[in-house]
């Protein structure tokens, strides 16, 4: 009886010292670069676009894209922050193009800079469609996220997952973690009481997570727009690109989300 008892006095210590460590182990920053890799799903994202009306030369364009091109299209993007500001950007590479049907679709691909000054609740953000440059400067917008119990870990990183609709239509899952204390996001996904490492839009088979998360003092910079940057608030934008593409069908829909987001 009384080995039994020094048995479980001895294991519940050792139980708590690991406790101890592990708290110990877990470091919390508030500074750093996030490396995210933003992956597309293109073959469920294209199947979507036959229709009966142009079924006859879609379905044949999906075809040879599905002999020719990966599922899956990859892009890089890095988030800097601190605890005042975030900035994400796109990683420039120097890969050939791919010369597909869709390699220059903004709906699949659009480049945007973001900046968000989390004491002001300002975002900025320069985005690139075709020929136009767009300088974006609005609020950041407000999520209602609902958070549920499941976990995951991603770049090791224990996180939290979250739901949220967006824009009405848009369902967003997104995993946070508070050992990254500031409430920022890729692109322009923030208002959780953490950082978003992973994010998804599965009705639109797209989703960024995290690969590499460094812990550095940094002071993001806001961006230094292009000269020829048309500067206009979401409004405005939302206006100017109803009146440029009104004949352009279902597709300015997609276009519209992507440019909107």
């Amino acid at each position: 009886m009384e080995r039994d008892i020094r048995f479980i006095t001895w294991t519940a210590l050792l139980l708590m010292i690991s406790h101890l460590s592990y708290g110990q182990n877990v470091r919390f920053i508030s500074s750093g670069t996030i490396e995210y890799e933003k992956k597309v799903n293109m073959y469920a994202k294209l199947a979507k676009r036959i229709t009966k009306e142009n079924s006859s030369w879609m379905q044949q364009i999906y075809d040879q894209y599905k002999k020719t091109q990966p599922q899956f299209k990859s892009v890089q993007a890095t988030l800097s922050f601190s605890k005042d500001a975030s900035l994400y950007k796109p990683i420039e590479t120097n890969a050939p193009s791919t010369n597909s049907f869709f390699s220059n679709d903004p709906t699949i691909d659009l480049k945007k800079t973001i900046y968000t000054d989390f004491k002001t609740d300002i975002s900025v953000s320069e985005k690139k469609l075709f020929e136009e440059i767009f300088l974006v400067e609005d609020s950041v917008r407000k999520i209602k996220w609902k958070i549920t119990s499941e976990t995951r870990e991603i770049a090791g990183y224990d996180c939290r997952r979250a739901n949220a609709l967006v824009m009405d239509s848009i369902y967003v899952v997104a995993f946070y973690t508070d050992q990254i204390p500031v409430s920022g996001g890729p692109e322009s996904f923030t208002g959780l009481p953490g950082m978003i490492l992973g994010l998804a839009l599965p009705h639109d088979n797209t989703t960024w997570f995290a690969t590499k998360v460094s812990d550095v003092p940094i002071q993001p910079s806001p961006i230094i727009p292009a000269k020829k940057a048309k500067k206009v608030n979401n409004a405005s934008l939302l206006s100017t690109l109803k009146e440029s593409m009104e004949n352009w069908g279902e597709y300015a829909q997609e276009v519209f989300k992507a440019m909107m987001l």
